[in-house]
């Protein structure tokens, strides 16, 4: 019964539009800074390297190297501070948890593109032979 009391209060918290993205794929997060009475936004881009939680506690890892140095990011995901995040890349994974990337330096840290839309057929020759293609090789050849 708490349950539901806890996920009514946090209800009004949560944002209304999130964007989907996934582990793996490389975003940019604009973050809300305030110093002083100014604020502005700061953009930080990385790949996310890990995802957890639900409801107002889901949070994600953002990594970047920055002067050869590895920076992360921890950032909870229906912050006030995070203004939006754009999904610049996405990444093909086969891991929920990307960890293995803080170990690694240059071109090895370069995840493979995902790739949408239709798949092309590497052969023309291979291509099932329907009924419509019977005939067409049928009037072709008389």
């Amino acid at each position: 019964m708490s349950n539901r009391i806890v996920e009514s209060v946090e209800q009004s918290s949560l944002k209304k539009e999130v964007p989907q993205f996934n582990v793996g794929d490389t975003v940019d997060v604009a973050t809300r800074i305030v110093e002083g009475e100014k604020e502005r936004i700061q953009v930080f881009s990385g790949t996310v390297i890990a995802k957890r939680g639900r409801g107002i506690n889901e949070t994600f890892i953002v990594r970047r190297i920055v002067n050869n140095e590895g920076v992360e990011r921890i950032m909870p995901l229906h912050s006030p501070f995070i203004s939006s995040i754009t999904v610049r890349r996405s990444g093909q994974t086969r891991r929920a948890k990307l960890y293995f990337l803080r170990d690694r330096v240059g071109k090895s840290v370069r995840l493979i593109e995902k790739r949408k839309g239709k798949v092309v057929e590497a052969h023309q020759d291979t291509a099932p032979a329907g009924p419509e293609t019977t005939a067409a090789l049928a009037s072709s050849a008389s």
